[in-house]
């Protein structure tokens, strides 16, 4: 029987503490295992944009993360025999649990890269016990990743993973591929130790728990055969830290920003990378203490189902925010963090006591990342501007509201054809007849400073809107130029609050303030808008609450 009660008093300080929190999030997976085929992980029926078998291959391989740093220094016979038995099958062409052949852009090819750091990290646990003929197969099952074409993103570290993981074992690998694909990441270098991915609006936590992740990787591997790479990865990485740590609040709450947040505690997997490959980016206990407050956060919430499993979700499960890409087995990224597991005890880290997050400013732009980041007691607000991720769902809730807050979350769409469906708190919502109401998507210009930012954006073609907000400690103005050849009814939305017995709605001059055990939300209309209203929305919008309110005023 599951309890999470384990990892709710788990302090996350000491080596041993994690190795614990691994084994209480990875040992509920063993029915699983058990009663699911040679080399899968059947962990629900939920859809995503690629096949019920490749979701369970991912399933199967994406706990790899945490269970190949886990097996450097510790044991689980059970464990080990059923992935010696998975990859055995699933790179055998000749066996029914095959994994197939991949194609282009496979959801395959992600899968590869945990593998492959499994080969790496643990190579005399699983290579070295295959014979010639199983080492060939698992070679060659891998190695197609040379042969398709991926995003010219993050999935190419995936590809130089295999490679890196082939040329551990002894053989053939592909150096001027690797080379060029490190040459492309190059390429998507900001400056100030920041990346984009792929898309140069999209700036989030694929820099931190992906690009930087496999960076720093890079450089524990490949130090004596690339060193001159491995010192740009390591200065990049040192700079990348110091704002970088801007997104966590002194509580542990991490920023809620951007796609994938389903994979959680992987936020913190970036430290884990600084330690493993021995870059002290900031002191380690300052480190350490990142970490630990933002895992020990984590296992406070619903992130578990009853039988111990990883949801998708966030604060709870919650499949309304979820990405296509995002299955039963997706959620076990999250156990990227675990990379620490690979750390020898007597590494400083260990040793060191951990600390409070040092801001030197309260209140810090961050252009390379289109932020203004703004920290007051517990809470981080980051108030964001042209950014967008153009695939996936919810984009506009994910990269485009006005702030974002680690107090009281993030709400998205569960429909647009009335106001309650579309999730708008912290946003401007327009429509023509009260139904159909659109926010700000794309930033047709933007300014960021440490003082304000200013987004110019058009919901209709005829319409231009030029919106600045100037924070104030916990408190901010928006001020919104509407230029207008259409008659329009605006709604301005506040921050998302939970519904419980004992909250209270107060009336001020011109505003309304609900308050809930988590905090106050207000809004003032201080020009142009009026109506004062506490706005309930669908169940499940907001991605901290399972049932929220914000207050709003109106304009027609």
């Amino acid at each position: 029987m599951f309890s999470q009660q384990n990892l709710k008093i788990n302090k996350f300080q000491t080596k041993e503490e994690y190795e614990k929190a691994f084994l209480n999030i990875i040992n509920p997976l063993l029915p699983f295992y058990e009663r699911s085929k040679p080399g899968r992980l059947k962990l629900g029926n939920t859809g995503t944009v690629y096949s019920e078998d490749i979701q369970e291959i991912e399933g199967f391989l994406r706990p790899l993360w945490g269970f190949a740093p886990f097996l450097t220094n510790c044991n689980h016979p059970t464990l080990e025999a059923y992935y010696l038995e998975g990859i055995k099958e699933g790179t055998n062409p000749e066996s029914p649990y095959y994994w197939g052949e991949a194609g282009d852009y496979d959801q395959r090819l992600v899968e590869m890269a945990s593998l492959a750091n499994t080969l790496i990290l643990a190579k005399d646990k699983t290579w070295d016990l295959l014979n010639q003929k199983e080492q060939d197969y698992l070679c060659n099952w891998l190695m197609q990743i040379n042969n398709h074409t991926i995003p010219m993103s993050n999935w190419l570290f995936f590809r130089v993973l295999v490679n890196i993981s082939m040329k551990v074992c002894g053989r053939e690998w592909d150096q001027t591929q690797v080379k060029k694909d490190l040459d492309f990441i190059d390429t998507c270098y900001l400056g100030n130790g920041w990346y984009y991915d792929e898309n140069p609006g999209q700036v989030d936590y694929y820099i931190s728990f992906a690009i930087h992740y496999y960076s720093l990787l890079y450089c524990k591997y490949m130090k004596e055969e690339d060193p001159k790479r491995v010192k740009v990865f390591k200065e990049r990485a040192i700079q990348f830290a110091s704002t970088f740590k801007y997104w966590f609040d002194e509580k542990g709450e991490a920023l809620p920003f951007g796609r994938s947040l389903s994979y959680r505690f992987s936020q913190s997997a970036f430290w884990s990378a600084l330690v493993f490959a021995d870059v002290e980016a900031i002191p380690w206990g300052e480190m350490k203490g990142i970490l630990s407050r933002n895992m020990q956060q984590w296992m406070q919430k619903d992130i578990f189902s009853t039988e111990g499993l990883l949801t998708i979700g966030y604060h709870y499960p919650n499949l309304i925010m979820a990405e296509g890409y995002n299955g039963p087995g997706s959620p076990y990224w999250a156990t990227k963090t675990f990379l620490l597991l690979a750390v020898p005890a007597e590494h400083p880290f260990w040793k060191a006591e951990s600390l409070p997050i040092h801001y030197s400013e309260k209140q810090k732009a961050i252009p390379e990342a289109r932020m203004l980041i703004s920290q007051s007691g517990n809470q981080l607000q980051a108030y964001v501007a042209g950014q967008l991720e153009k695939k996936q769902a919810h984009v506009d809730g994910k990269y485009s509201k006005f702030v974002y807050s680690t107090t009281f979350g993030v709400s998205f769409s569960k429909g647009s054809i009335y106001y309650k469906q579309g999730g708008f708190d912290n946003c401007l919502a327009l429509s023509e007849e009260e139904t159909y109401y659109r926010s700000k998507l794309v930033s047709e210009d933007y300014e960021i400073n440490d003082e304000y930012v200013i987004s110019v954006w058009h919901p209709w073609k005829n319409v231009r809107i030029r919106t600045t907000i100037i924070p104030f400690l916990d408190w901010h103005v928006r001020i919104h130029e509407i230029h207008n050849e259409r008659s329009i009814h605006a709604v301005e939305g506040g921050f998302s609050v939970p519904v419980e017995d004992r909250d209270s709605v107060e009336m001020i001059p011109n505003g309304i303030i609900y308050n809930s055990p988590v905090g106050s939300s207000a809004i003032l209309a201080l020009e142009g808008f009026a109506n004062p209203k506490i706005q309930t929305t669908e169940p499940n919008t907001n991605i901290y609450f399972n049932r929220s309110v914000f207050p709003s005023v109106e304009k027609n």
